[in-house]
């Protein structure tokens, strides 16, 4: 069974307005801004859309690691801010085309496009957002951040393309290679490109990458902890949505490692037994097993990497903040 420590972390709400957000708070609003802005002759349904998916909130992790890693580096402000928004921009198309295909009716506790409108029109509507996104980077104006916007909305579309491959695969690799391009990615873009923007040199540039790779590969373990122990309101579908669809994250696969002798398990890997009952007696298993706890462990381990390659820049109150943030995403609740 899960220990008290763990329920709790999971129980208790937590809000990202804390103090970590402090020397931001003045950009972030302009970045809402620029998100909620509307480009000429756009269709009401559109600028309807994107005001209600702005408003109805969001962690906004991506854009305050761009804004704090900017401040580190004393980057351009108004730069920085048209990075931050286009990164949260295209973060939000993805979760757009996400929830169509993966039928999410649900999202931060507001309907999703896909259940408010018809497939075709989501589509578009997620399109749309890419094309916002690539229109808030050419703002930055420096082709260099341009290209790694580019190559890594190439590594998340690759990403999920190779997710619908690979389901009902058990890898520990292909795993990692999923994670990096479903959420790493993106936090690598936002700390790098930022760094960019401030003229940062190459051993700043690399700690940085390290920073964004690790805190972003914990903050998805985190999510696939969830999947299994959240609250389903909460998560907009049913716990184990994951194992339910054939996508064996972390804690399942700590648990496969640790018990290659699970009938079930192992007949449920080959397809040969399905059905609700089955994955509710896997879940518990896995749940009971301390697969979680050794996820969270992992999760941790990552979040302590990332940290220590902040260490050789210099003390601030954005490097401060970073630290602060990267260890919130860790102790979290969705």
């Amino acid at each position: 069974m899960l220990d008290q420590n763990t329920k709790t972390l999971y129980h208790n709400p937590t809000l990202l307005a804390s103090p970590w957000l402090a020397p931001i708070q003045d950009e972030l609003a302009l970045v809402e801004s620029r998100l909620q802005g509307a480009s000429q002759e756009q269709h009401a349904m559109l600028t309807g859309t994107i005001q209600d998916i702005f408003s109805a909130g969001g962690k906004r992790v991506r854009p305050a690691l761009c804004l704090l890693t900017a401040g580190l580096f004393d980057a351009d402000s108004d730069q920085s801010i048209s990075l931050a928004a286009a990164v949260e921009m295209l973060h939000t198309a993805t979760l757009v085309h996400d929830d169509l295909i993966d039928g999410a009716l649900i999202r931060r506790g507001s309907p999703t496009l896909n259940a408010l409108w018809s497939p075709d029109i989501s589509v578009l509507a997620g399109d749309f957002l890419f094309a916002r996104a690539a229109s808030l980077i050419s703002q930055v104006e420096i082709v260099p951040v341009m290209r790694l916007f580019a190559s890594t909305l190439e590594t998340i579309l690759n990403g999920e393309i190779t997710q619908k491959f690979t389901k009902w695969q058990l890898d520990r690799d292909e795993y990692e290679a999923r994670i990096y391009a479903k959420t790493a990615a993106l936090f690598v873009l936002s700390t790098q490109s930022a760094a960019m923007l401030g003229g940062a040199d190459s051993e700043a540039l690399q700690a940085v990458i390290d920073f964004g790779h690790q805190v972003g590969t914990a903050f998805q373990i985190v999510d696939d902890v969830l999947d299994y122990v959240g609250v389903a309101e909460k998560l907009g579908k049913p716990v184990g949505g994951d194992l339910r669809q054939g996508i064996f994250t972390l804690p399942a696969i700590l648990y496969a490692e640790a018990h290659p002798q699970d009938e079930l398990f192992q007949d449920y890997l080959n397809q040969r037994v399905n059905g609700d009952g089955t994955v509710q007696d896997l879940i518990a298993r896995i749940q009971a097993s301390g697969a979680v706890e050794a996820s969270l462990a992992e999760a941790r381990s990552r979040l302590s990497s990332g940290r220590e390659a902040l260490t050789g820049l210099p003390d601030s109150i954005y490097h401060q903040a970073l630290l602060d943030l990267a260890a919130h995403l860790v102790e979290r609740e969705l």
